[in-house]
């Protein structure tokens, strides 16, 4: 990449969004745990110390060295305003009480950060501590009614302190705080697009690969269609694609899939594992075991098919930057909210060399990367879909049984959506089969069947979501249609739950 902003993530919740504001401004960044520096080179713009849970004041919160940026520009966020200042030997103390919700700036000096920031402008406030005293380089630019240190600024460095959150939607000219940031103060020449990241990309991947033979994994899925259709630019025929029936996904998309992809000019296969992937199941409930079989059983599929393919060197995978997140923790391996199959090294007897060219980028960024590819609406309008499939879907052990109740309930959501306008309105929906049974009446007869749950989120890249207000009578009226056709069921119930705290998935 040309040009970069580094996000040092400190453990806020909100992080991404960070990133999500940034990229929306044309302007490329990554986050990094603040523990695991990147090298600074000539590429990196300026730098952005996120918030976070801790509080400077307690020993073993986290810690950086600013003297590794150099003259780099810096905006501390919340806990990383807290932290240039308690790191330049300012007072940090306890607020009274916590300060969470809407604020108003006052008293704004001018500022390049606070440019086109209009007077009074709301902000969100969100901290446990209050800044008291600033270093002496520092000067006050920004105060709210309860805040007298709201913004600061080093006079004669490019070193910003916000106590507020710009990121969030509540602080209504926060796109324009972080612009003036990224764009005003470390030059940033928002160039960063669809476009760019496509001809950039072919031409690293050209370079990368070379005249060597790659094999993808293809679901039917957006990440993976993208994934595969911008290999194909880069190496042609060289680019070898599989998609594997693990007997986990949806009522008959295996052949809706190879369908769709004959008219793409791809080199694909299709390989039956079902029975595979379910004698690898078999016996297993937790959900981290049933992820870590799944993977393991990708991998034997791709390592076999890879050597049915002479001279195969590179596995390719959809992997998008949500999932590589999500796995890496600025806390340790303990506190990763769950493993990702297609995240991470592979054995050393695979032999293949790894190439995710989406590992970057976010959800709708990759469907904004596939319109520029010319893919099939279609297919990037399709929700999301987990890679371990309805294994994740079905609580408890796996069996066909179960599988094919799943299918069938869920078929007839989705298909619902579909039928009266909805599905474009969700970002992701489905059915989870619950590892227990109801008490019911159908006709004359007592009953004692299984309970299904709905689930339908709207959410811009997945890292957070609030659940779909769907009509009730169309609630209704998929309830009803389950319980008659699908045998087996006797109950629906519909989530609730936003993301955080409960994630997307139930496993």
């Amino acid at each position: 990449m040309a040009e970069k902003i580094i996000i040092l993530d400190f453990g806020s919740q909100v992080t991404q969004l960070i990133a999500r504001r940034v990229r929306e401004l044309q302007v490329y960044c990554e986050i990094h745990p603040y523990n695991h520096i990147p090298e600074i080179d000539e590429s990196v713009k300026g730098i952005i110390l996120s918030g976070s849970p801790c509080s400077v004041r307690e020993e073993d919160s986290p810690r950086i060295n600013l003297a590794a940026f150099g003259d780099l520009p810096i905006l501390g966020i919340c806990y990383g305003a807290q932290l240039l200042a308690y790191l330049g030997g300012g007072s940090v103390e306890a607020s009274q009480h916590r300060e969470y919700g809407r604020a108003h700036l006052k008293s704004v000096r001018n500022s390049i950060l606070f440019q086109d920031v209009s007077a009074n402008s709301q902000v969100w406030m969100s901290h446990g501590d209050t800044i008291m005293e600033l270093p002496a380089e520092y000067e006050v630019i920004g105060s709210t009614e309860s805040v007298r240190v709201a913004a600061f600024a080093n006079p004669s460095k490019p070193v910003f302190g916000i106590q507020f959150h710009p990121e969030v939607t509540h602080s209504t000219e926060g796109k324009q705080i972080l612009k003036n940031f990224v764009v005003g103060v470390c030059g940033c020449s928002a160039s960063w697009t669809s476009d760019s990241f496509v001809e950039t990309t072919v031409a690293d991947l050209k370079k990368k690969i070379g005249n060597d033979k790659v094999v993808l994994g293809l679901s039917g899925g957006v990440d993976s269609s993208v994934a595969a259709v911008l290999l194909h630019k880069a190496i042609g025929q060289n680019l070898y694609c599989i998609f594997v029936d693990n007997g986990l996904l949806r009522k008959g998309e295996f052949e809706e899939v190879l369908e769709s992809y004959k008219s793409m000019g791809l080199n694909v296969k299709g390989v039956d594992s079902k029975k595979r992937f379910y004698d690898a199941l078999a016996g297993l409930s937790d959900p981290e075991s049933k992820r870590k079989a799944i993977g393991k059983t990708f991998i034997d599929v791709f390592d076999h098919e890879a050597h049915l393919i002479e001279g195969v060197k590179w596995l390719g995978q959809g992997t998008i930057y949500p999932d590589v997140i999500e796995s890496v923790s600025v806390k340790g391996p303990s506190a990763t909210i769950k493993s990702h199959h297609n995240v991470g090294g592979l054995p050393d007897f695979m032999k293949l060399k790894v190439v995710e060219p989406l590992n970057t980028l976010f959800k709708d960024e990759v469907r904004l990367v596939g319109k520029t590819l010319g893919i099939d609406q279609k297919i990037l309008g399709r929700h999301p879909f987990p890679g371990p499939g309805l294994a994740i879907r079905i609580l408890g052990d796996i069996t066909a049984e179960k599988v094919d109740i799943l299918q069938k309930v869920d078929a007839i959501f989705i298909n619902g959506l579909k039928s009266e306008g909805l599905y474009d309105q969700v970002w992701q929906a489905g059915a989870i089969l619950l590892p227990v049974q109801s008490v019911g009446v159908m006709g004359d007869e007592r009953t004692y069947e299984k309970v299904v749950a709905l689930r339908a989120v709207t959410s811009l890249d997945g890292m957070t979501a609030d659940w779909c207000h769907l009509p009730y009578d169309f609630l209704g009226k998929i309830s009803n249609e389950i319980i008659n056709k699908v045998k087996g069921v006797n109950r629906v119930v519909y989530d609730i739950s936003s993301k955080p705290p409960a994630t997307i998935e139930w496993e």
